[in-house]
């Protein structure tokens, strides 16, 4: 296990460096522009002093080397159009607890919801809450998320009588962004968790189980959602940290400070330190995402071995 782990982890970081590798790379080939403030009033003898002064002007792998120096400091550069000369370490501090808590009641809301949901629709298969269900994973899976956003913004605002702006300090402006952003997750563990469920109830142990008189109550919630939750769990860690940074759309649509408005907001300034430093933490996201599921497999179910390639994912 320790022998996998550690394997895991150098691929994981294997793969932060190449991905940021690019990225850096990428972002060296947009304009000048997003370096510089008020670029239209500069002189080319600003503008080159400018660049030099940011390394821009040093070989490619010259400037990888000293954004990785720079980085290992915690150092991520300066923003230079969105917030001129401060920097983006300072930005994003303020702006990464507030997608962390919306994002964190999001999941919460989709755990408590979409997992007895998925569960009832496989215990009542077939039956008018299995339907109605398949109806609202239909619906959210089919219809574009930013319709029903705003028509949860437009009623909700009014039924709940809460501004349309975000205020923090308000309990009631979170409840509709939370429930903007569990929709989607509520669905989607509920229609995995209902599959999974539906396949392990005609395994042979359930029906030993059965045959044995165990109560289908016990069955279905100690033997089946266990059993079916493996899969599912994998998941979980990828689709929280994936929330705690921001939703674009729901962040941007009720004006909260926190990540996901911010991304759009400096890719329209163009502020190319701020989109570097942005993307670089959703990919990183993803990746601990990634490995988090698995070592969370392991943990729930203690019969997969990940230090035997035959048992080995």
């Amino acid at each position: 296990m320790s022998k996998y782990l550690f394997q895991r982890i150098l691929r994981s970081l294997l793969t932060l460096v190449i991905i940021i590798t690019i990225v850096f790379v990428l972002m060296r080939q947009m304009p000048i522009e997003g370096y510089f403030e008020n670029f239209d009033k500069l002189t080319e003898e600003q503008i080159q002093v400018g660049l030099e002064g940011m390394g821009l002007l040093d070989p490619m792998p010259v400037q990888v080397v000293n954004f990785y120096k720079q980085l290992l400091n915690g150092d991520l550069g300066m923003s230079r159009r969105y917030r001129a000369n401060v920097p983006v370490v300072d930005i994003l501090s303020t702006k990464i607890p507030v997608s962390v808590k919306l994002g964190s009641l999001s999941i919460l809301v989709s755990l408590l919801v979409g997992l007895p949901m998925g569960m009832n629709m496989a215990r009542f298969k077939g039956k008018w809450f299995d339907k109605f269900g398949t109806l609202f994973i239909v619906f959210i899976q089919a219809v574009p998320a930013a319709v029903y956003f705003l028509f949860i913004q437009l009623y909700g605002s009014t039924l709940l009588k809460v501004p349309l702006l975000f205020d923090a300090s308000k309990p009631l402006c979170w409840v509709l962004p939370v429930i903007s952003m569990s929709l989607g997750n509520i669905a989607y563990y509920a229609m995995w968790l209902r599959r999974y469920m539906v396949d392990e109830s005609t395994k042979d142990y359930v029906r030993l189980a059965s045959a044995k008189g165990v109560a289908e109550n016990k069955i279905m919630t100690r033997h089946i959602f266990r059993n079916a939750f493996v899969p599912l769990v994998q998941y979980l860690p990828t689709s929280f940290l994936n929330t705690v940074i921001g939703s674009i759309y729901i962040e941007s649509l009720y004006s909260i400070p926190g990540m996901g408005g911010l991304l759009v907001d400096v890719i329209k300034k163009n502020d190319n330190n701020m989109v570097q430093a942005i993307v670089l933490l959703y990919a990183t996201v993803g990746v601990i995402g990634l490995l988090l599921g698995d070592i969370l497999m392991t943990l729930v179910d203690p019969r997969i071995s990940l230090k035997n390639k035959g048992g080995g994912r």
